[in-house]
């Protein structure tokens, strides 16, 4: 009897077990490289690799919320990391199959896919990357490349390096329009919705004997829009795949922790008295476009293992949107 107690306890607990998994395989898709984690078996090899444009909901991991957004002003300074053996073959948070030795990078905002210039401001060495997947969701690192894109921008060996990442505006554009052919993206952006246009035709008078005939759109037009659009499509794609590392100039940077940044400098200076038992940070006034900010921060650090210390604690002190910063 107690062994037949024990055969439906178990039969139980797969079937409960079975349920819970297929109701989380959406979420853990979200997550990109980070779900992937909980699994060690790849896809089948036929699975689907077809790409998505996806920007995303809301999502929260390890009590931090992410907002993806559309954005294509983004640029910013931080550190970077690489993933590569562990998660080769597997699927992407936008659907794509993850290929170690292709250039690409996660990140945990911007749609995907999304074109970037990651310039590695160590040794100047800059390339263009695809941004597929979601991460990296370790503190204090701003964008996690292919081991492919770390061996070019030089930092394979290190793990680390500051970069500044910016997003290429027209290519994101270009490949947000091939993958979603319906004008829009798949899943509502966060932002402005876009205003549509009427044209204004004059009518013949009532009673004109000249029959009405169809407005009919110009072949030639709707062919060369069609021919630019996938020229820029291919151009696009042509840059991705070049692996091309450019050379630009750089100059010696710092490595800082950033605890919050404010408008009004009496907040500032109370979170800088809240933090004083975590270090010594400094507030700081600076103008970004056109409007003055105070932030508060600690450095500049030695290297990113200080770094990566500091802001623990920040974090730990109830500031969850610290941030290491590159300056």
């Amino acid at each position: 009897m107690m062994r037949k107690r024990q055969r439906a306890g178990t039969r139980v607990a797969v079937l409960v077990l079975s349920a819970a998994m297929l109701s989380g395989c959406a979420e853990m898709n979200l997550f990109g490289h980070y779900a992937k984690r909980a699994t060690s078996e790849p896809p089948p090899a036929n699975a689907s690799a077809a790409a998505t444009y996806k920007i995303g909901k809301p999502y929260q991991i390890k009590g931090v919320w992410y907002y993806p957004q559309e954005d294509f002003d983004y640029d910013e300074t931080g550190i970077a990391s690489w993933y590569g053996p562990d998660f080769h073959g597997k699927l992407t948070a936008n659907g794509e199959v993850f290929d170690q030795n292709a250039v690409s990078a996660a990140h945990k905002t911007l749609p995907m896919p999304s074109v970037v210039r990651v310039t590695n401001l160590e040794n100047g060495r800059s390339l263009v990357v695809r941004v597929n997947d979601r991460g990296p969701f370790a503190h204090g690192r701003v964008i996690d490349m292919s081991r492919r894109s770390a061996q070019l921008l030089g930092f394979e060996g290190q793990g680390t390096a500051r970069v500044r990442v910016e997003i290429m505006a027209e290519e994101s554009r270009v490949l947000a329009g091939k993958l979603a052919p319906s004008g829009g993206p798949q899943e509502p952006a966060i932002v402005a919705a876009p205003r549509g246009s009427v044209t204004a035709e004059s009518l013949p008078p009532p009673g004109s004997s000249e029959p009405s005939r169809p407005i009919v759109a110009s072949a030639a037009k709707v062919d060369t829009s069609a021919q630019r659009s996938a020229a820029a499509v291919e151009a696009t794609e042509r840059k991705l795949a070049s692996q091309e590392v450019s050379s630009v100039p750089v100059h010696s940077t710092g490595i800082y922790v950033q605890a919050g940044s404010f408008s009004r400098h009496d907040n500032a200076l109370r979170l800088s008295a809240r933090l004083s038992a975590v270090g010594r940070p400094n507030v700081e006034q600076v103008s970004v476009k056109g409007k003055t900010w105070y932030r508060v921060r600690f450095g500049p650090m030695t290297n990113v293992d200080e770094a990566d210390r500091l802001l623990e604690s920040v974090i730990a002190a109830g500031q969850q949107d610290a941030r290491v910063i590159v300056d």
